[in-house]
């Protein structure tokens, strides 16, 4: 086919674009845009994942990222096609279309799109690319020519690999092919609330695309030196949120990196954070099952609460009412921005699993549904680890004390930003109001510290005993 826009006499080529939303350091697109006309196209695929479909909170990302990319599309001569249905269906379609044969991707990890991606191998010359990723998935191994189970040892392993090679600049233009397809219209797609909107809270927090993600980054290179020391601290804010940008590939970790790596003071501590996020990848490659089964035999015999006193108990974890002022900020901060500090998350998962003892699957499922950055890697992997269960996790009898974490990391201004009841409380008393009688409605805790932990020791116990 003739390209009759700009004579390129090479047949269109399609970019299938998944959690890959950038134009910069896009290996798939500047292959592409070498080969022929490009044909950008974002499948909206519930069908392949099943349960795993995108939650509530990544939807509204996702509808926002695709417009800002479809607008940075057009500035570059080219548009986004919006599909909806199964990923080989849909392609071999659009191939027809256009007269294409051969489609370009990023790899993805995910069970789902690894199923996608031999799925669209059968109807089309399918070329996949790396680039989500600091190193390829599955191709950091041991001595023995094995993927890493630690991430220690992984780590090492990357580290001497590193740094990533230079970022892809962005296409100064792409050709268009000489016909478009037909495309969906994004408003259609209904990935937006609205009865109620409730994202307020996020359309104030976040901006959605890849030149939201290059601005975090910016801004964060200001703070990379002190990561370390502030990373913890829930009030100052010393993390880079950049991991919602990361997930949806609106930024490259190679980005990332180059970006921060001369930054001096503990800026190694936040690049071995981009070495967790490729060490999840390399779990679930090696684990597929991850978010949805413990690594670890004894959880399967461990009592986990179930019944209406847990129902009850999980549904004031999710509306931060469980009495303890940094688990509740940080569930309130979830639900209102899409987002929690790391810190808090770490508290907040194990105050579920072992003060409520709840099996972690619950708190894996609320964060796929409410977080941004739900990453099917890094929420399974990190939520085996607080709960224990993992194939490189803390030890289940290792009990946060959340009133204890909230003092030490000096979650005061954190807490009275997200639990207003508790706004006119002096530092000292803040973390552990206690029945204070001004408490203006703020709940009794759901379970003394004490209690809580003395159940959780027996129930592993137990577990241990089958």
């Amino acid at each position: 086919m003739t390209d009759k826009r700009s004579g390129n006499m090479n047949p269109p080529v399609i970019v299938w674009l998944r959690r890959d939303l950038r134009l910069s350091d896009q290996p798939a697109i500047v292959e592409a845009a070498s080969q022929g006309p490009v044909v950008p196209v974002y499948v909206l695929d519930d069908e392949t994942p099943k349960h795993r479909r995108m939650g509530a909170a990544s939807r509204w990302w996702l509808h926002n990222s695709l417009e800002k990319l479809d607008a940075a599309l057009r500035a570059k001569g080219s548009r986004l096609i919006l599909r909806k249905g199964r990923s080989e269906e849909v392609l071999k379609a659009v191939a027809e279309e256009v007269g294409a044969s051969s489609v370009h991707a990023l790899h993805h990890y995910e069970p789902w799109w690894r199923n996608a991606e031999k799925a669209v191998a059968q109807v089309l010359d399918l070329h996949l690319h790396h680039g989500n990723y600091l190193a390829p998935p599955g191709s950091v191994l041991n001595g023995s020519g094995r993927p890493y189970k630690i991430y220690t040892p992984f780590w090492r392993a990357l580290h001497e690999r590193l740094p990533p090679i230079e970022p892809l600049p962005a296409p100064r233009k792409l050709d268009a092919p000489g016909n478009w397809p037909g495309s969906d219209s994004l408003k259609e797609w209904r990935l937006l609330p609205s009865a109620p909107d409730w994202a307020g809270g996020m359309r104030d927090t976040w901006e959605p695309g890849e030149a939201g993600a290059q601005a975090r980054l910016q801004a964060f290179v200001e703070e990379a030196s002190a990561y370390e020391s502030q990373r913890n601290l829930p009030s100052v804010e010393g993390t880079s949120m950049l991991s919602p940008h990361l997930h949806f590939g609106e930024i490259s970790p190679s980005q990332a990196w180059h970006a921060v790596a001369d930054a001096g003071g503990s800026v190694e501590t936040f690049l071995g954070e981009l070495g967790w996020r490729d060490y999840a990848q390399n779990v679930i490659l090696q684990f597929p099952e991850y978010g949805n089964r413990s690594a670890k035999e004894d959880f399967g015999h461990l009592p986990w609460r179930s019944g209406k006193g847990a129902d009850s108990d999980l549904a004031a974890w999710q509306q931060g009412r469980t009495g303890y002022p940094i688990v509740d900020a940080g569930m309130r901060q979830l639900w209102h921005t899409g987002w929690i500090h790391n810190r808090v998350r770490m508290i907040v998962a194990s105050f579920l699993i072992k003060h409520l003892l709840i099996d972690w699957r619950a708190g894996e499922q609320w964060f796929w549904d409410t977080l941004v950055d739900a990453d099917y890697g890094s929420n399974a992997v990190n939520w085996q680890w607080s709960a224990g269960s993992g194939v490189d996790a803390q030890m289940f009898v290792r009990i946060m004390a959340p009133l204890t974490q909230s003092e030490k990391f000096d979650a005061a201004g954190y807490i009275r930003d997200w639990v207003p009841e508790l706004a006119d409380f002096s530092d000292a008393e803040i973390h552990d109001p206690g029945s204070a009688s001004r408490l203006r409605g703020y709940p009794a805790k759901l379970v003394e510290h004490r209690a809580a932990r003395e159940r959780a020791l027996a129930a592993w116990a137990h577990s241990k005993g089958h």
